[in-house]
């Protein structure tokens, strides 16, 4: 599953550079790390989503989406927007 999970992100990524170029637009540093936050806590969230299904603690389980998972996604979506506008601008 992980091996996956890393071929996945590398094609994520790959696309997103591939993008940006594609655009002639550049991130801003903070952009960069906003969106590897935002990896890092959704992979340390799908973790332990999968750790606590398998120990049968299904409620643990479905908060740590919540809490985890939520914050990851909307940094996610906050450097997307950062570079759609740039992009938009440029």
């Amino acid at each position: 599953m992980w091996l996956l999970l890393g071929i996945l992100i590398g094609v994520i990524a790959l696309g997103f550079i591939w993008w940006l170029r594609k655009s002639n637009t550049s991130l801003q540093w903070y952009d960069w790390v906003i969106s590897l936050t935002g990896v890092a806590m959704l992979l340390f969230t799908i973790q332990n989503y999968f750790a606590s299904i398998a120990e049968g603690e299904s409620k643990a389980a479905y908060m740590f989406l919540l809490v985890g998972g939520l914050p990851a996604v909307i940094l996610l979506a906050v450097t997307w927007q950062l570079a759609a506008r740039r992009a938009k601008k440029a």
